[in-house]
This record gives structure tokens, sequence and C-alpha cells, in this order.
């Protein structure tokens, strides 16, 4: 039996911690700060966040709102056409693709360049990114193709992103099992609390001088987590939920989960006047999506399917994620995200704390 680390200083997640204002700011308005664009922020390759069908879309402009303010990793299995190619494969966008379709770059090298060709950003998109197979593929990419983005994941351990890193992977997706849909450490028990994986990598990074960019995948509940997981070292966070609790997310909503709307108008009428409008979220490794993706056998599922209650349109949550994070920065005397990383100081709370502040 072994243990990382000593059971007296157990790993950690948001809960658990609080930001310390810096003792003198000289912050004094929200417009001295910077925020470059894209934001901090990834769209999760989800179908309940961008869908699989151009016909099936619910709103068209939804992409572009995304592609304007932050990256996009498109779903695996997306049904590309020349009347939409220019919204995937901007500057901001990554391509999904499985493992099975890595590795065609060492058994059909043709084949494969078809597949990335237009791309300027791949995602290998598998739950379990500590294969040694990822690895050795992502070093041939790497070396063929000098002009496109890599990213990998999922990994949840931090001394894989250090074997990432060392390779020259562009982008390590980071997080298992906290996702709010899905269910490998509620079932498989593997699991690296976030918050610790974040900082741990982050650490990583700064002793070797990495450049491998750190991005945190899964459990985010609301706009303190974000900013808890900038603060320790994430460049990136990636969204799921909270996205697809956005009116204007690229699936369709529900009123009162029973009538689907297809009608941007009629839905926008429906949340103006406080219906109840529902939207369904799917885990990428439910039944439902190795269904899609066209799998005759289908395997033991590590997600659910759930409602989550539409609460907020895009452009008003990213104009709160825009206030929020600008307030953060001001009370730590940053102007910048790089300024964030390096001043941020955090107190571990107790429970009681945290209950105190949870609203």
């Amino acid at each position: 039996m072994n243990f990382i680390n000593n059971l007296e200083s157990p790993k950690f997640d948001f809960h658990d911690i609080a930001l310390v204002p810096s003792v003198l700011s000289k912050v004094e308005s929200r417009s001295q700060i910077n925020l470059q664009f894209p934001l901090p922020l990834v769209a999760s390759p989800m179908n309940s966040v961008l869908s699989i069908k151009r016909k099936e879309r619910f709103n068209e402009d939804f992409y572009n709102q995304l592609l304007g303010e932050m990256i996009v990793c498109v779903p695996r299995s997306y049904e590309y056409s020349k009347e939409n190619e220019h919204l995937q494969w901007c500057e901001f966008a990554f391509k999904s693709i499985s493992l099975q379709e890595f590795r065609l770059i060492e058994t059909d090298f043709e084949a494969f360049e078809t597949i990335v060709k237009d791309s300027k950003g791949i995602l290998v998109d598998i739950a379990n990114g500590h294969m040694w197979k990822l690895l050795d593929l992502s070093k041939i990419f790497l070396k063929k193709f000098k002009d496109k983005k890599l990213m990998i994941g999922n990994i949840a351990n931090p001394h894989t992103y250090d074997e990432f890193s060392k390779i020259g992977v562009h982008y390590c997706r980071i997080g298992i099992g906290g996702g709010s849909v899905c269910t490998t450490s509620a079932n498989a028990s593997i699991h690296y609390p976030m918050a610790s994986l974040i900082y741990e990598c982050n650490q990583i990074r700064i002793a070797n001088a990495h450049k491998s960019k750190i991005v945190a995948d899964g459990g985010f509940k609301n706009f303190a987590d974000i900013i808890k997981g900038l603060a320790l070292g994430a460049d990136y966070i990636m969204l799921g939920g909270i996205l697809n609790k956005c009116l204007d997310s690229d699936s369709h909503p529900y009123l009162w989960k029973r009538f689907k709307i297809t009608n941007m108008s009629l839905a926008n009428w429906f949340y103006r006047n406080k219906f109840s409008l529902y939207k369904r979220h799917v885990g990428m490794s439910t039944k439902e999506i190795q269904k899609i993706w066209g799998n005759y056998k289908l395997k033991t599922s590590e997600g659910i399917a759930k409602w989550n209650k539409v609460e907020y349109s895009f452009d008003g949550w990213l104009e709160n994620f825009n206030d929020y994070l600008k307030s953060t920065m001001s009370y730590l005397n940053c102007t910048n995200l790089e300024e964030l990383k390096e001043k941020a100081t955090f107190v571990f709370i107790t429970e009681n704390s945290f209950r105190r502040f949870h609203k």
C-alpha cells in the first residue's frame, strides 16, 4: 500500500480555501485591469453544450458568441461542412478526435492528415490520458505538425502533467470525475481533488520552466470556483454544465422538462416571463452518446444525463464573470492574469467558515 502524501496533510478542493486581500492595493478601478482575449475559459466538447448536427442546432449564433470570447472544443463526431467550417477552425477552436483516430498517425498517415488538415488545434478527447500510447503518439504529432496545437486529456496526476510537458504538448486537460455528469470517481474511485491538482501541476511547471498550458476540466460550479482555479495556476477553465445552463447554449430548451422548444424567439419570451425552462446535460461516456458515435457494442457508462434549469443568457453570465474576476483582482492588487497567479494568497478554512458566506 502506497500513499502519495502524509495523510495528515490531505488534498484540498475549492470549498476548503479562500483568497486573502492584498495588504494594500494600487488598483482603484476595474478599468485598470486588462483581461485579454480569448478569456481564460474553454467550452467543453459536449453535445449538450455544442450540438452535433447543424440541422438540430437551436441557436446558430452561439458558436459565434463563444468564439468571440473563449476557446471552443468542438465535440467528436461533429458533422463538418463547407457552410460552417469557418466557425470550427478559427484560431481559438480545437477539433476533438478519439484515440483510435489519433492512432492513424502511425498506421495510416494519409487518413490522419485528412482528419486534421483544416484544423489549427487538435484535442485528443479520451477519459484516461495516462496511457503510454498517448504519450508516444503525441511525440509523433508534435514532430510532424509544427503548425498545429495539441491538447491532451484527461489526466489526474501532477506527474503525468510533467511527462507531457517534457515533450512539449501545448495544452494539458486535467481533472477526472469532478464534472456534474461524470461518475468515474464515484464508481471507479479514481480522483485527485481539483484545487490540489491545479496547484501541484503549476508548481511542477514553475520548477521545471514548462510551457504546457493547464486546462482545468470538471466540477466548476460558480464564479468563485473558476476564479480560485485561475489563481491556483490554471491557464484555462473548461466549462460544460455552466454553459449548458445558458438560454442560448447550443441545445434545445424544454418547458417544464416536457415540451421541446425549437423557436428562439419563443424561448426568449418564456425566459423573460419567468417560465421554468430546462436543458438536458449528457455525459460524454453515456450509452446515449456512444450510440450517436455509432458504437454497436455499448460499454459500461461512467456518465449520466440530467436536467439543468436555464439560469441565464450567455452574455449575462459572461458580463458577471468579467466583473467578478476584475473585482477579485482589484482586492489582490493585480492588473492581469499572470499577476493573479503570482500574487494570490490562500488560507484554509473550516466547513463552518465556508457555510458562513456560501449562499
